[in-house]
């Protein structure tokens, strides 16, 4: 393509989005609700009134120091927040708390301009969900968003109107640790629950007091940082960021997300904090965006770092330009950016659309009405840790909990068994249970798994209990021994290893992602011992571990599971809750595989056994441990009779798919039956296969039910070489079935 067709391709590009744009404004089909004219009227009228600086203090973000010595700010925030030289405050929580410094800003300001406050509730706030990562694993969005809607309640109800989530980064390596704050490596999969946890999060509008604004992050494609290392460098084509990583922050925009925070990562050799491309080209011209762009916690002042800027000044004339918003602790906008306006390297019709998307959420949220209306301390008494809250995290615990292996029926265990013994780091650490970010849940609220199993089996003696090592202590071994003579009391063994709460999350990138210390050696003696043993795993991120995968008799991924995690385990291996979760990720069998996922592209020479000069390794296969999608249950299900009403179709057509799911097995049981595509030839190479559908079935035993997908033109569209977004005329084959390895499949042509 030659420098003008590509000059021309861009702007027919953009002219199409702003078409589309308009066309959708007018005609009022956007799904994000857009700017009410009454408040923009009110915008206007009290941006008139605002000087530059109390403009510039719109745009700043300021922490509160409750994280060192509890709720305190500084004494020169407060000094800052009486002029008006701050907006916004983060880690500022309690309805109590709140109302204090949002006294200072509506009655000790010249335009009583109230304050957001924002805070990481990534996975609730004071009852503590599943991981992310753990929720992904249900493939239950209804479940998922009340999950975001209860963290949502509790929050609000404790002063806060905004949270730094949904993280809706693709990341397709686990060395990474931020994978635990997502929803794993599928774009369709991590699309559907940012739509869903942004719906959570946001309720049904801030008409009442019980909603926050979403904040979709990290914008974008943070999770492809090189070699998993976190903070790093991403290089990829744009083709890849629209087809793979784009798509759930999209999604996030359309189900209603009012902020978005950018990525510490570049992208073309262009920090995301500074990317025009991608925020004022992508975002805000081309989707349209309304809401406001935050910076992750100093990424402006990084960009100097970065060798992008020269200074801090630099840096905030570049970030500013580029279409942010409102500058998270760097405090780079509140040193320089009346300067830059005065130079003339700042517009103030730039800084006026930046506050004018500000204060319209503030009033969006009703703030300006009334600036209490979220520092209510009788109903965060009513609401945080309420008991409707703890039973549905104990139910989101238990569907996202993955059977991964259970050999001669393992589990569930029986209640009737005499003697139990519960060994490992894990088994009663509440800690640990709480996972990464999770905001101001506390580990004394948490019940343990050792706790689970007791209520389960009443009775002196029936549940025995040793540590038998550290996470990751590798030279003492005396602990090893005395789990072993514990284990030889007992009739079965389940033994609690994995990661520490803290080995994932932000700066949390691991190299060898298998058991940490003396764990693995610990399963091997355990299992030596020829009784039932069942190995729980706890994990911010999916692990090698090759042996535990093939000789531990069973295997169940519990993540970290939350406040109500022991319960929910607990109702998992004795048979109260018939496991149903599947994996998110796939699971690698060594680091050296990284990275490994389902929905790669195939070689010219793609694996042969009997040839060595095709693409795989001499020392492992280039399967996965476990792949994405996978997951068994305490029954078994069979897939039969796929159907599909037409061989051929047309772009205006549909199809409809027709597959019969059986319950093969005793028990009643939950599936989660996955369509996959791949295109056979296209103009640019496709994924071997991509997910497309999934729908959940609940069956009693030797029940069947035909579950019907519809797959239109629309679905099979991709990002060809001239970044055209569409399908081409060819031959697909589709598959259903269990996980991403799915068998039965028929053949279908897209004809023009």
């Amino acid at each position: 393509m030659s420098v003008l067709r590509k000059i021309i391709h861009v702007v027919a590009l953009l002219f199409v989005a702003y078409l589309m744009n308009s066309f959708a404004l007018r005609s009022g089909i956007m799904k994000h609700p857009q700017m009410n004219k009454t408040i923009e009227q009110r915008v206007d009228s009290l941006l008139a009134l605002m000087t530059l600086e109390e403009k510039i203090g719109q745009m700043t973000l300021f922490t509160s120091d409750w994280e060192m010595t509890g709720p305190t700010l500084r004494a020169e925030y407060k000094e800052d927040i009486r002029k008006g030289r701050v907006g916004a405050i983060f880690n500022a929580h309690t309805a109590a708390y709140t109302r204090e410094l949002q006294r200072i800003a509506v009655e000790e300001t010249r335009l009583k301009i109230p304050l957001i406050f924002g805070y990481d509730v990534i996975h609730g706030y004071k009852t503590i969900f599943p991981i992310p990562l753990g929720e992904a694993a249900s493939w239950d969005l209804q479940a998922i968003e009340q999950a975001a809607r209860i963290a949502a309640v509790e929050a609000s109800a404790a002063g806060l109107h905004w949270t730094f989530a949904p993280m809706v980064d693709i990341a397709r390596d686990p060395r990474w640790g931020r994978i635990s704050e997502g929803a794993g490596e599928d774009s369709y999969l991590g699309s559907a629950i940012a739509a869903a946890r942004v719906r959570g999060f946001q309720g049904n509008g801030f008409d009442n007091a019980d909603a926050i604004l979403a904040c979709a992050k990290h914008y974008a494609a943070y999770g492809a940082a090189q070699a998993g290392r976190d903070y790093h460098t991403v290089d990829m084509s744009e083709q890849v960021l629209r087809e793979v990583y784009l798509p759930p922050f999209k999604a996030a925009r359309d189900a209603g997300a009012w902020t978005f925070m950018t990525a510490f990562n570049e992208w073309n050799g262009i920090p995301a904090t500074a990317n025009t491309r991608l925020i004022k080209d992508i975002l805000k011209w081309e989707w349209g965006f309304p809401g406001f762009v935050v910076t992750d916690y100093t990424s402006i002042n990084e960009m100097v770092l970065h060798g992008y800027a020269a200074d801090d000044k630099h840096a905030a004339e570049l970030s500013v330009n580029a279409g942010v918003d409102m500058d998270m602790q760097g405090a780079v906008y509140y040193h320089h950016l009346a300067d830059l306006v005065k130079e003339g390297k700042v517009k103030v019709s730039r800084i006026d659309d930046a506050v004018r998307r500000i204060l319209h959420l503030k009033f969006l949220l009703g703030l300006f009405d009334d600036p209490y209306r979220f520092c209510d301390e009788a109903r965060e008494k009513r609401l945080i840790m309420a008991p409707e809250h703890q039973a549905a995290a104990r139910d989101m615990a238990r569907k996202s909990i993955v059977l991964l292996r259970n050999e001669k029926q393992t589990l569930p265990l029986s209640r009737q068994i005499k003697t139990l013994a519960v060994i490992g780091p894990l088994a009663d650490s509440k800690q640990d249970m709480l996972g990464n970010w999770s905001a101001s849940g506390d580990a004394k609220d948490c019940v343990t798994l050792l706790e689970g199993v007791r209520a389960k089996l009443p009775g002196q003696g029936r549940v025995l209990y040793e540590k038998g090592c550290d996470i990751e202590n590798k030279s003492d071994r005396s602990g090893i021994a005395k789990a072993l003579a514990v284990a030889k009391k007992a009739d079965a063994i389940v033994v609690v290893v994995g990661e520490a709460g803290w080995m994932s999350g932000e700066a949390a990138s691991r190299a060898d992602i298998g058991l940490p210390g003396l764990q693995e050696e610990l399963v091997k003696a355990l299992v030596a011992t020829q009784k039932p043993v069942v190995v729980v795993l706890m994990n911010g991120r999916p692990l090698a571990i090759p042996w535990v995968a093939e000789n531990a008799p069973a295997i169940l991924e519990t993540w970290f599971a939350g406040t109500q995690g022991g319960h929910a385990i607990a109702d998992v291996l004795f048979g109260d809750y018939n496991p149903s979760g599947k994996l998110p990720v796939t699971f690698p069998r060594s680091a050296g595989q990284i990275p490994l996922f389902y929905n790669a592209k195939n070689t010219g020479r793609p694996a042969d056994p009997n040839n060595k000069y095709t693409s795989k390794y001499l020392d492992v296969p280039n399967s996965p441990q476990w792949p994405f999608g996978f997951g068994l249950s305490y029954t078994t299900f069979s897939y039969s009779d796929l159907q599909v009403d037409k061989k051929e179709f047309g772009y205006n057509d549909a199809l409809t798919i027709r597959v019969k799911v059986t319950n093969t097995g005793a028990r009643e049981g939950e599936e989660t039956a996955q369509l996959y595509v791949r295109d056979l030839v296209g103009s640019v190479t496709r994924p071997v296969r991509e997910l497309k559908g999934f729908q959940k079935v609940q069956l009693k035993p030797g029940e069947s039910k035909v579950i019907t997908f519809r797959l239109s033109a629309d679905d099979l569209r991709f990002y060809n070489a001239d970044l055209l977004f569409r399908a081409e005329p060819g031959e697909f084959d589709i598959w259903v079935g269990g996980d991403s390895n799915a068998a039965l499949g028929t053949r279908v042509t897209l004809k023009h």
